[in-house]
């Protein structure tokens, strides 16, 4: 079934909407980010906005887009959201679609938006948890590089993408191993689509966080007491970050001044794996 849900009122000049030349590190780009109701997600879209772009914002819970977006047109942001849900190949596409119908064109995109698995050795996970798993964090991010690449071919002829890998997936993950391992096969699409999409000039990167303050981190410290403290005893800054923190270096590498970089896993995780 297609999960799609488009919000009501489209101003019908947003794809002519002014946005000043310089200003901000994403002035003039139109930003597609996915996860965009909560944790990472919704921080992006509003640095995004913050830094001049016009965001489409996508996500499975209307309330939380809602709540992001207007939070972002009150400051003075260009906003617009989508319900998608991206084990839902053609809500996928069509979200990514929606991007062009609202503002013209598609510059960059934040494939941010993923489902966590239940902590524990991998022989207790249920298989269609592992199910769950893939068709959300790999499967969807590749059907969203997908639709985003022929978007950006189409309008803007250039473009750049980051997708949220984990620090989970750089080294051996035992609490987290089918999270760990599917984000790792996420690093290898982002470096061959890098090498694929390079002469087109189409950027395309990932960023790897630590322990950051996220909803579904919470939750996991609420099940298992001492979780987010073991974590910032092994971060040398010892502590967790914000999820702005994530979305300032997303920020940084869809613009254009990370023009000469592609095909990286920036980690973002405090010195964790250093």
């Amino acid at each position: 079934m297609n999960k799609i849900v488009e919000n009501d009122v489209v101003p019908p000049t947003a794809s002519l909407s002014p946005v000043p030349a310089s200003g901000g590190l994403l002035a003039g780009k139109v930003a597609f980010v996915t996860g965009a109701g909560r944790g990472i997600g919704a921080a992006a879209a509003r640095l995004f906005a913050e830094e001049g772009a016009r965001v489409l914002l996508a996500a499975r819970s209307q309330d939380q887009l809602e709540a992001v977006a207007g939070e972002i047109r009150a400051a003075g942001g260009v906003a617009e959201h989508v319900v998608c849900d991206l084990a839902d190949p053609v809500s996928v596409r069509a979200a990514v679609d929606r991007a062009v119908q609202v503002f013209g064109r598609l510059d960059v995109a934040f494939n941010n938006g993923a489902t966590g698995q239940p902590p524990g050795p991998l022989d207790e996970l249920a298989e269609a948890d592992f199910d769950q798993l893939y068709a959300v964090n790999l499967k969807g991010a590749w059907v969203a590089m997908s639709a985003e690449i022929a978007a950006m071919r189409a309008t803007a002829g250039r473009g750049a993408i980051v997708n949220t890998s984990s620090v989970g997936a750089l080294t051996a993950n035992p609490q987290l191993p089918a999270y760990g391992a599917l984000k790792r096969a996420l690093n290898a699409l982002t470096a061959s689509a890098a090498a694929t999409y390079g002469p087109e000039n189409v950027r395309v990167n990932a960023v790897a966080p630590g322990t950051t303050l996220t909803e579904l981190l919470r939750e996991w410290d609420e099940r298992s007491p001492g979780t987010v403290d073991a974590l910032n005893a092994r971060t040398p800054l010892g502590r967790a970050a914000e999820p702005r923190e994530i979305a300032e270096a997303a920020a940084w590498l869809l613009s254009d001044r990370a023009s000469y970089v592609t095909g990286a896993v920036l980690r973002v995780d405090g010195g964790m794996l250093a």
